[in-house]
């Protein structure tokens, strides 16, 4: 009979075991966590494939598949070979018999519990290893396509004599092969080790040799590859030298060899080399001799050589042959460095003249109360006028009041900085400040999956303004606004206003289904749309709608009823994510801005190529040298390289508004990076011939490569060594004086005639101030339009060190402690008790040998929480004037226009710009005696009180109207004036083209509140 004890033990030990069901139970459910993960993984990499064939860059997406996945099988095969196969020869050689000791006694446990799974550890270490090589080579398919597809530079460096490709190109590739084999050699030569020490072959406390024969052969062999790829790493570092940064005076990034690198490193790197390979034959013959005398004689001299040839040599020549004379010595290697920066940055056309940087003769003639002083003045006023278009409207600041007048809806919204751009009014190309009305998803009503995603999918429209004037009420004159917009930027036949994709525009849609997309609301009425353009991704198919509703985490979009057969959904809606989507090898600059092309809205995403491996160039750090007072998350630029020393804007790029499609155009016909690209994915780039004219018409020179290439002419603007060397001469972009930020001032962009130009050219400009100081060392501007012979030419105007000119900062300083303005700026702060002054964009302008500074001045008064042009600042020659018109205060600065009179001065901001106040009682005086010039400028000062108490009601038909009746009240004043000066009178008051107070007419009524 069995014994009790045993069979109660037999069903406690069945009780202990899971049943079938468990198991089955636990066999599903790791099934379908196998099936979604994959699932996840299908999704992702399935809804990656529908976007890029749904923007037409399917070959984008595969030739970047096929490459990681061509670097991950082939270097993951690699590594899991080279340790597979070193763990199997490793077993192989171990030896028949342990010998009998504590030690292999301890090690019999591990190798008996292990020899039931000996194949499985094998296989699943190799797995493990290759995986992870695999995946770190995939994220290398830049170097590889890069290397694969290199383009000459035709330009050699100069202490090799190589082509810069084989450093921008070829040595990254090679380093990355040389670190690839030091990881394969190390892991293989531990994990040699270990499968030796576990099988006998490597003992430690056992009596006798201390590794058997087999073993040291295996391991020299593998030390020998060690050395050996340290004797490649010694010959790569010479040519790393050319590419190696290092602190040198006046920059932290200077880079290329110096004196010490010429003649101590390069020399014992090659030393080093050639110590290396001997050093290496050595571990490889002890294959015969079995002994490690030799291998470790010679890896002890390797170290020490390493340590004297390649640390103390060079350190004595620095001490005793290039300090006691550093200027001589360095300054062939300065040179290059200078060459090679230039020239990697675009520099080495740009034209350095000087400046006095003082008023000149027109000025002196202006001030000498001679004669020809009259005709001095004329002619530097009309010099003013054809200098530059002086904008007085900053897209900086201006932005609330484009909301505040333009937005029409909580849904809709601008960008917190406007765009600058160029259009036709008046008969001519104006600077005109641009920016669409976007969707604004925080400001949607009742806010739930389908109005978010359904209804509210889209803004609507541009609003732009003059540039360079306001209206008499100091708002923006708009020449295209309301909804639907209306102006002359769209020509008679209109243009599609609708925006699908913007700046803002961040979340998904699902648009074109039977849900009805508001376009916009007017009086109760909604009108609505539904999407007919070819942009986004259809969800018809079942697959798709699971697909997505797996990688957007939203289970809706798999059975809601609000997707039809039609619907699409659209993602990646900011321009630079799209760009930066289709071409992943470009840095994309932070400020795309809006152009209407014919009848679409696009997006303009200005790209560049860029390298950190230019031989001699200097680095930067884009993320730092980019930023200033405006930049935010939104207009940061989004690198692939932060650190850089090569840069071009070699792509124009272009995102349609309405359905997405995005454009690729050589721009840099000339860069080899690009070319590489181009080679690499075949068609996606256009050539530069198929830019059409009126795209072409809106490029401009972008501010990010300005502000790159601003930022290293604060040191390489000299051109020879001993300069650079003193550091004497080096200058700083200064901060911006218009905020407390204490961050560079932004580049502005403005049609400009440069000192030796016939004509004004639309451009971006600058300014320098010597490193730790306030005045001006420097004035940089670069011709900007596209469609210009001069465009990306460069100038410079050097001013001199002494006598100073006065900086941005104290410029600043002066307008605000000025005797004139002072009280008038304490009376706008005064106005209302929370009035509050803003500043505008401090443009300079050069002048019959002097500067031109140019404020406007912003007042948020009491219940107008928007910034108004109140007044302009402007200083010349020392001379300070704060006038509420441009054009009144340059007349009153440099005196009347040709044909005019003296600015007439505003007495009050309270005071409309450009109203000459009526005397108390209702009389006249002797500036106002004509009765129909009193009883216009009464019925102007009457409007304009309307106009802002509508404004503070926000009654915008009102404020419409009253605009209309301040702007033919101004007609009125001028005719009279007109009159009154042919017979001899004396009052006119200030109006017209190029003033705050040039007449709104019936166009600038804002847009009803919606």
């Amino acid at each position: 009979m069995p014994d009790r004890g045993e069979g109660a033990a037999e069903p406690s030990r069945r009780a202990g075991r899971p049943s079938r069901r468990v198991i089955a139970l636990l066999i599903v459910l790791g099934v379908l966590a196998v099936l979604m993960i994959g699932f996840v993984m299908f999704a992702g990499v399935w809804t990656d494939w529908l976007w890029y064939r749904s923007v037409r860059y399917s070959s984008v997406f595969s030739t970047m598949a096929w490459t990681k996945a061509g670097l991950f099988a082939v270097f993951g095969l690699l590594m899991a070979g080279s340790v597979g196969s070193t763990i199997y020869l490793a077993h192989r050689l171990r030896p028949p018999l342990s010998a009998m000791s504590s030690e292999q006694q301890n090690l019999d446990r591990y190798r008996m519990g292990l020899a039931p799974y000996k194949t499985w550890v094998l296989l699943g270490i190799s797995a493990v290893v290759g995986l992870i090589a695999g995946g770190a080579a995939a994220t290398q398919w830049r170097l590889w396509l890069l290397m694969s597809n290199a383009t000459p530079f035709h330009t050699k460096d100069p202490q090799f004599h190589k082509d810069v490709s084989f450093y921008t190109f070829d040595l990254p590739f090679y380093r990355f092969l040389l670190n690839f084999g030091f990881a394969a050699v190390i892991i293989s030569l531990v994990a040699a080790a270990v499968v030796h020490y576990l099988y006998g072959g490597l003992r430690i406390t056992s009596p006798g040799a201390r590794a058997t024969s087999a073993a040291t052969g295996h391991l020299s062999v593998l030390l020998g590859l060690f050395v050996s790829l340290k004797a490649v790493a010694y010959w790569l570092d010479r040519y790393s030298l050319a590419v190696r940064s290092s602190g040198f005076r006046t920059t932290d990034n200077w880079t290329g060899l110096r004196y010490v690198d010429a003649n101590a490193y390069l020399p014992a790197k090659t030393i080093l080399f050639f110590i290396a390979v001997i050093c290496a034959l050595l571990f490889f013959a002890t294959l015969w001799r079995r002994t490690w005398s030799l291998p470790t004689i010679g890896f002890g001299l390797m170290v020490l050589s390493a340590i004297l040839i390649g640390g103390l040599y060079p350190a004595i020549v620095q001490k005793f042959q290039v300090l006691p004379n550093e200027a001589a010595k360095e300054a062939p290697y300065v040179q290059k460095n200078i060459d090679a920066t230039r020239a990697a940055y675009g520099l080495t056309k740009t034209e350095v003249t000087a400046y006095p940087g003082k008023p000149g003769a027109k000025s002196a003639a202006r001030a000498a109360g001679s004669p020809a002083a009259t005709a001095g003045a004329t002619t530097l006023r009309a010099d003013a006028d054809s200098a530059a278009s002086l904008r007085v409207l900053d897209p900086n600041v201006v932005s609330p009041t484009f909301q505040q007048l333009q937005q029409s809806s909580d849904y809709y919204q601008f960008p917190s900085t406007l765009d600058v751009d160029r259009y036709p009014g008046d008969g001519k190309e104006q600077d005109t400040v641009v920016g669409l009305r976007e969707l604004n998803v925080n400001g949607i009503p009742k806010s739930n999956w389908i109005n978010d995603h359904f209804k509210y999918t889209h803004g609507y429209g541009v609003v732009a303004a003059k540039g360079t004037e306001v209206t008499g009420g100091g708002s923006p004159d708009f020449i295209e606004q309301g909804l639907p917009a209306a102006g002359g930027l769209g020509g008679k036949d209109g243009y599609e206003q609708r925006i699908y994709f913007g700046e803002q525009t961040k979340q998904y849609s699902i648009v074109g289904g039977p849900t009805p997309e508001l376009d916009y609301a007017d009086k109760g009425h909604e009108t609505t749309t539904s999407y007919a353009g070819k942009g986004g991704v259809g969800l018809g198919n079942p697959l798709t709608r699971a697909a997505y509703a797996v990688s957007f985490g939203e289970p809706k979009i798999l059975y809601s009823g609000a997707i039809g057969k039609d619907s699409k959904i659209l993602y990646n809606r900011t321009p630079k994510e799209r760009v930066e989507a289709v071409a992943p090898w470009l840095t994309i600059d932070g400020d795309p801005y809006p152009a209407l092309v014919g009848k679409h809205v696009v997006w303009v995403v200005d790209a560049y190529t860029t390298s950190n491996s230019y031989p001699y160039a200097s680095r930067t750090t884009l993320g730092d040298t980019t930023a200033d007072s405006l930049t935010d998350s939104q207009r940061s630029v989004i690198a692939q390289q932060n650190q850089v020393n090569y840069i071009r804007n070699s792509v124009k790029a272009t995102v349609d508004a309405y359905d997405g499609t995005v454009a690729l155009y050589q721009w840099d016909t000339q860069d080899p990076v690009l070319k590489t690209w181009m080679k690499a994915f075949p068609d996606t780039v256009k050539p530069k011939a198929d830019i059409p004219a009126d795209l072409l018409a809106h490029l401009r020179y972008p501010q990010d490569l300005f502000k790159v290439q601003r930022e290293m002419l604060t040191t390489y603007h000299v051109t020879k060594a001993a300069d650079f060397s003193s550091g004497s001469q080096v200058w700083a972009v200064p901060d911006d004086p218009a905020v407390k930020s204490g961050k560079a001032v932004p580049p502005y962009y403005m049609s400009l005639r440069m000192p030796g130009q016939s004509a004004k050219s639309f451009s971006l400009t600058t300014t320098f101030t010597p490193s730790g100081r306030d005045n001006l060392s420097a004035f940089m501007a670069v011709d900007a339009d596209a469609a210009g012979d001069d465009y990306g030419t460069i100038r410079v105007l050097q001013l001199p060190t002494s006598p100073t000119v006065d900086g941005p900062k104290l410029v600043q300083a002066k307008i605000n402690s000025n005797s004139q303005s002072a009280p008038k700026i304490n009376d706008l702060k005064r106005s209302g008790s929370d009035s509050t002054v803003e500043y505008g964009n401090l443009l300079t302008v050069p002048l019959d040998g002097g500067l031109l500074y140019v404020e406007p001045v912003y007042v948020r008064t009491t219940g107008i929480d928007y910034p108004l042009l109140s007044s302009v600042a402007v200083l010349y020659g020392g001379d300070i004037t704060y006038e509420p018109t441009l054009s009144q205060a340059l007349d009153d600065l440099l005196g009347p226009a040709a044909g005019g009179t003296s600015g007439t001065k505003p007495p009050a901001a309270s005071t409309p710009a450009g109203i000459p106040k009526a005397p108390p009682g209702g009389g006249t005086s002797s500036a106002t005696g004509d009765p129909a010039l009193q009883q216009a400028l009464s019925d102007a000062q009457k409007a304009y009180d309307d106009g802002q108490a509508a404004m503070k009601k926000n009654d915008w038909d009102a404020y419409g109207d009253a605009q209309q009746r301040l702007g033919d009240a101004l007609k009125r004043a001028e005719a009279a004036g007109k009159a009154g000066t042919a017979a001899g009178g004396s009052g006119k008051p200030k109006s017209g083209s190029g003033t705050q107070g040039s007449t709104p007419g019936g166009s600038q009524t804002p847009a009803k509140k919606g």
